[in-house]
Order: structure tokens, then sequence, then C-alpha cells
């Protein structure tokens, strides 16, 4: 029995090129490059235009192994291809983001304004004072850039004033009951 995602191929797209270097695999294209270190179990090779790994055995951690693998190499082919991006969305009065050089500068209603720089790799944009996107070519870089800046003023359940997901829907709690 062998793992259902790691048997899929990866197909590379046009204007990616991939090559594997022992157990490295390192994927370039438009938006940038990226590579990924596979594990000794699990063997990597180009046919035609689609990537296929190869597990050692069928044992149990060889299997999740090999289905983790082929996740993060289709992540970053897609990452490099087409890139990755977060939608976050600033709710509540006054609360609001300016861009500063190239990171943040938050007013979450606390009595300072909070400065987030990106990390290497992303970028932030700011279509107006109540949006941020979050854009990279690294899957997990992306989705912990987003979550750090959602932390610094998560949504609260009675008004749903903070920092949330745009398609994330907050379950509101009903406020005092009145007599």
């Amino acid at each position: 029995m062998a793992s259902h995602i790691g048997k899929l191929p990866v197909a590379i797209p046009a204007g990616v090129e991939v090559s594997f270097k022992g157990q490295v695999f390192s994927a370039k294209g438009p938006k940038g490059t990226d590579s990924f270190t596979l594990p000794e179990c699990i063997s990597g090779k180009v046919e035609e235009n689609e990537i296929v790994l190869v597990p050692a055995n069928d044992e149990r951690p060889t299997r999740a192994d090999h289905g983790l693998s082929r996740s993060i190499v289709a992540s970053i082919v897609e990452g490099v291809s087409k890139g990755f991006s977060k939608h976050l969305m600033i709710v509540g009065t006054g609360y609001r983001a300016a861009a500063k050089g190239k990171g943040l500068e938050l007013s979450l209603g606390y009595s300072h304004t909070i400065t987030v720089e990106p990390p290497e790799g992303i970028t932030y944009e700011l279509p107006n004072a109540n949006e941020i996107i979050v854009h990279g070519t690294n899957k997990q870089q992306v989705g912990q850039a987003a979550a750090n800046i959602r932390r610094l003023r998560a949504p609260e359940p009675y008004k749903g004033k903070g920092i949330k997901y745009q398609d994330e829907h907050i379950l509101r709690k009903a406020g005092k009951a009145g007599k």
C-alpha cells in the first residue's frame, strides 16, 4: 500500500525549471527560486514534464514522508510559478494600516502604533487602509506572516473588531441582555 498523495505526479508549468541534485530538489520560476531537501527514504526524478517521487520501501513512516514530500514539492512548484497570498481585513473604528517602507504601521486601538517588518521573501500590499495582502513564494512563510499580523489583534466575538482573514467567519456572541 503506497501513499495516495505521494503517487500523484507534479506537473511542471511553463517557465519553471526544476532539478534534483542528490536529495536536494530546487525550482526556479518567474516569481523566484526555492529548494527542499527530500528525506533519505524518498528519491525524485523528472520524467517528461512531470516530477515523480519514489519511496524506498513500503513502511508506514516512509509512506508518510512520501505524501508530505510530494505536497511540499507541489507547493514549491506552484509558489515559484504563481506565488501565494493571504488577504487580511482590519475591522474596527480607527483601526487601520499604512505602508512604512517595506513594512506596515498598524493602528489597532492600542496607545501606540505597531510596526511590522516583512520577513525575507514576503511583501505586503495595501489596497486600502483596512485590507492587507501578504505575498510570497513559500506557502508556509506566507501563512506564518499572515498569522503573525492577525495575532496582533485577533477578532473579538462581540463586535468582531480586530484583524481577520478575508474568508474567516467570526462566531458572534450576544451582548448583555437588557430587562
